[in-house]
């Protein structure tokens, strides 16, 4: 089947920088697709590519088999969802969401009709009066969404599109895009530098790091079987030894990471099973997080490694400044590679 969106070998250059490094990938029709990374990782570029708001440097970039090199916006069955919402403040609600159609000429009675089903489906219908302004963030987004899907584009591209809603928002609408992505069944390329945001709601995630992509997975194996000590730091905070920590630790120079929910904490005079690593440390901080709580120790100088304990009737196995041990099986050490492009 062809892809919906590809890259074939694309690099993006700004000087001495290189925003997009050889990047090569393919995102199937109908799916679910993020770009995680940090500021500055290429991800941003890459949706831009896409969208032909930039032209790559090299390389190739397909719709549908087609290449779209060199193409301008309107020549692409795209659309962008921005992270300010981009609306129009003198229209109302059902205007801005027509807007797309009435570019396109088609009849006014036909605009308000596929408008106001549009609304419906964004669960905004009784609103379709008012204006921008009236609106809170969590409706301004969706009626963002309802302009951008009216035209039905065959991919839809997100561009950090919850960065400005508050923790509970940003939640809802996670539940909210991914569902009416399910029903409508078109591709959409999220872009976010928030590792929970991808993980919930994509059906594969591409991570970059410096211009390229460090491992493209699903969101449980990127979790569970990160590639690179970047990857494992960035998907979910991983404990990561490397170099002579890790020969220290295991016994082998091999990098390993070790998730902190993975980690037994516990006093220095408690028994110890021989099967598992080891190794002793004081107890920096603690976090709590309601069920469970974040406890960081430092195991050498500047080295410190997390480990998440059960609260237990609000009672800890140590208080800050105790010396613990932390102990893991080997079963749980997910071996990793120096790095590199998983593109």
């Amino acid at each position: 089947m062809t892809a919906a969106i590809e890259f074939r070998d694309v690099s993006r250059v700004y000087g001495d920088v290189r925003a997009v490094d050889r990047v090569s990938l393919q995102i199937t029709t109908g799916e679910f697709f993020a770009m995680l990374g940090p500021s500055g990782s290429g991800k941003t570029t890459c949706l831009r590519l896409i969208a032909g708001f930039e032209s790559p440097d090299a390389g190739d970039v397909l719709l549908d088999g087609v290449v779209v090199t060199g193409k301008p916006p309107y020549e692409r069955d795209v659309n962008t969802v921005f992270q300010d919402y981009a609306l129009f403040p003198h229209m109302n609600v059902l205007e801005n969401v027509a807007y797309g159609l009435r570019v396109r000429n088609v009849p006014r009675g036909e605009q308000q009709r596929h408008a106001l089903e549009m609304l419906e489906l964004v669960k905004l219908a009784a609103l379709a009066n008012r204006r921008p302004s009236q609106l809170s963030g969590g409706q301004r987004q969706r009626v963002s969404l309802a302009r951008a899907l009216i035209n039905r584009p065959r991919v839809l591209l997100l561009d950090e599109p919850l960065g400005a809603l508050d923790l509970k928002l940003r939640e809802e609408m996670q539940i909210e895009l991914k569902n009416l992505q399910r029903r409508l069944g078109i591709t959409f390329v999220f872009v976010t530098h928030d590792q929970g945001e991808a993980l919930s709601m994509a059906d594969r995630v591409a991570v970059f790091n410096q211009g390229r992509i460090e491992q493209l997975d699903t969101p449980r194996t990127l979790y569970m079987r990160p590639a690179t000590p970047f990857v494992a730091r960035f998907v979910g905070s991983a404990n990561v030894a490397e170099g002579d920590l890790a020969q220290q630790l295991s016994g082998a120079q091999q990098p390993f990471a070790i998730r902190a929910e993975n980690i037994h904490l516990q006093l220095i005079h408690e028994p110890i099973a021989d099967a598992l690593q080891r190794c002793e440390g004081t107890l920096l901080d603690i976090q709590y997080h309601g069920a469970m709580s974040r406890c960081q120790v430092e195991i050498a100088p500047g080295v410190v490694f997390a480990a998440t304990v059960a609260e237990r009737g609000g009672e800890l196995p140590a208080a800050i400044g105790s010396r613990v041990t932390l102990t893991w099986s080997p079963h749980d050490c997910v071996p990793l590679t120096s790095g590199g492009s998983a593109s």
